[in-house]
């Protein structure tokens, strides 16, 4: 059985690390690469946020805690995600809104 790959993150802001690297601000959603929709189910490109397949959810929710921009996590999608200690717990049965 292939085993999930743990969810990336899409925001609908921007900002670059001191490294260079483009992370995620504002509002963030947990996803799944390959598909066109969050884990809550909200539409990528309708709500216009931008993909980050290089930053994990879970990074998500450090920088939300430890970063000085201000980074929202979707709380639905934390729970879709399992929350803070990583158990999934809540799944969406319809992908429609």
């Amino acid at each position: 059985m292939a085993t999930k790959a743990p969810p990336a993150t899409a925001a609908s802001s921007t900002w670059t690390d001191e490294d260079g690297v483009r992370q995620p601000g504002a509002d963030a959603h947990a996803w799944l690469p390959g598909t066109n929709q969050t884990l809550c189910g909200l539409s990528l490109h309708r709500a216009r946020l931008g993909r980050f397949p290089h930053v994990l959810w879970i990074d998500t929710l450090w920088l939300a805690d430890t970063s000085a921009h201000r980074i929202v996590p979707c709380r639905r999608c934390v729970a879709a995600a399992g929350g803070r200690s990583g158990a999934r717990r809540w799944v969406r049965v319809n992908p429609r809104p």
